[in-house]
């Protein structure tokens, strides 16, 4: 029985013996694979990294300065964006997508609701100064017609399905809870993807049928003036579209329209030949953001002046049709231009 438990005491203490001088002995040929083994495949950071080691040992400032940035290191990925370890403007685009976006542009948004509000409490419907006459004039076609409500429902679901998404978490999430809000967010986000190229479609349908009759003239600097009579109290002629209207047309639809409808391609991913980093995504959202909180604000006007804010107004574009006594009192030169036979509908 000694013997044994000699015999097993000896070959623990050989063990631990020949432990030591395995772990002494292999130090030395793990270093050629550490030097060797680089994730950033800089040299470099590896000297630098050396540097810091015989200094300041344990220090790895040099490999985690690289690390926190945008730099894309060589992998062996399909996916060559997976070399960017830690995208440092990734925080940026966080701070900017949840402070000044949501916070600035939400209050954009209450402001020109309340206003369009207080101005209807105040003036109510613009009424027409004439009685109506019963007599129709054409103003819209029935392409023109199309263009415009295919134009205007695509806005309205995107801009519905925008706000939900930018702002659901703040006033959906806490009444229907995360696993509700999650499916409903679900479905807002496919609405919106996939309304995003009709509306591209209407804005250039819409440009090629209404282009014409809103380039600028003369009397668009007379209306601007006084802004459309409101401050003079006089009516100011105009031809087909005023001043307000062109303003809304190139501004509003034409320029906001392609800049919302291209950060939206590249954030559907359908651009042809674009890398999609997530720099590129990032940067696309925030322009996407504060385009369409723009044109909604700017649409808000115009659909308000285009309904309840306007006698007459939106049976233009409901019918094609408009009574000559509203005509010539809000489009007094396109008015006798129809007359007059110089414009034929």
């Amino acid at each position: 029985m000694r013997i044994t438990i000699k015999n097993l005491l000896a070959s623990v203490l050989l063990s631990l013996t020949a432990s030591v001088v395995l772990a002494q002995g292999a130090a030395p040929a793990a270093a050629p694979q550490v030097e060797s083994v680089n994730i950033l495949e800089v040299s470099k950071d590896v000297q630098a990294q050396r540097d810091a080691a015989e200094n300041k040992p344990g220090s790895n400032q040099p490999i985690w300065k690289n690390v926190n940035s945008d730099v894309a290191h060589t992998v062996n990925f399909p996916n060559k964006e997976m070399g960017v370890l830690i995208q440092k403007s990734g925080q940026q685009w966080r701070l900017i997508r949840n402070g000044v976006i949501t916070v600035f542009g939400g209050w954009l948004l209450v402001i020109a609701a309340g206003a369009i509000l207080a101005m209807f409490v105040l003036k109510g419907t613009i009424k027409l100064k004439e009685p109506l006459t019963g007599r129709l004039m054409k103003r819209f076609s029935s392409v023109e017609r199309f263009s415009h409500w295919l134009m205007a429902f695509s806005f309205v679901a995107l801009a519905i399905t925008g706000i939900f998404i930018l702002w659901g978490k703040f006033f959906m999430l806490p009444i229907i809870g995360g696993s509700a809000y999650g499916v409903l967010l679900l479905v807002m986000k496919n609405i919106h993807n996939f309304t995003g190229p009709l509306f591209t479609a209407s804005i250039v349908l819409f440009f090629v049928l209404f282009a014409k009759d809103n380039l600028p003239n003369k009397n668009d600097l007379i209306w601007l003036a006084s802004f459309g009579g409101l401050l003079s109290g006089k009516h100011i002629p105009s031809h087909r579209f005023n001043a307000g209207e062109k303003f809304w047309f190139w501004g509003g639809v034409t320029v906001l329209g392609l800049v919302v409808s291209g950060s939206g391609w590249v954030l559907d991913m359908i651009v042809p030949g674009l890398d999609y980093w997530r720099g590129t995504m990032q940067l696309a959202n925030i322009i996407h953001a504060v385009a369409a909180i723009l044109m909604t604000v700017m649409a808000m006007g115009h659909i308000y002046i285009g309904s309840i804010g306007m006698q007459g107004a939106l049976q233009g574009m409901r019918t094609g049709y408009v009574d000559e006594a509203w005509g010539k009192e809000h489009h007094e030169l396109w008015y006798d231009d129809v007359k007059s036979g110089k414009i034929q509908k």
